[in-house]
């Protein structure tokens, strides 16, 4: 994957979640909040970001009475170790996992997730893989 476009509301609130509760790099921060671009980011890996549309982006859409609320959920993969510190952070920010852990299949095969929501409610799935039997039996059969 390439990228994912969150439309946000609160730039402080989004910005903070992604970069300080989720650890993700921050990109070109400074230069929105200089007006240099329009939209900051977040880098999950070398190949992968976030861009968190400011609602003047997307605000347009909402007054035809079209909305925004295609993306069921997203979900990042870390290294257990990473996902334990995760849980941890949400712990310490009252940040309520909604799901799990259960077992879930995805793009490595089966993996143990947890699912909670950033601030302006988009569920986040965070997920570890372990190597040992990609084809335990998951929830949903998924």
């Amino acid at each position: 994957m390439d990228h994912i476009v969150l439309n946000i509301e609160n730039d402080e609130k989004m910005i903070h979640f992604y970069t300080k509760v989720l650890l993700l790099t921050p990109e070109r921060i400074e230069e929105y909040y200089a007006g240099k671009v329009p939209f900051p980011s977040v880098r999950m890996n070398t190949n992968t970001i976030i861009d968190l549309f400011p609602k003047k982006m997307w605000q347009h859409d909402t007054q035809t009475g079209k909305t925004n609320n295609n993306l069921n959920h997203f979900c990042i993969a870390l290294k257990k170790q990473t996902w334990e510190a995760l849980l941890k952070r949400l712990q310490e920010n009252n940040i309520d996992i909604e799901q799990g852990p259960v077992l879930r299949w995805g793009s490595r095969g089966t993996g143990t997730s947890v699912y909670f929501r950033d601030p302006e409610g988009n569920l986040i799935e965070a997920r570890y893989y372990e190597s040992k039997d990609d084809n335990e039996k998951c929830l949903l059969n998924s």
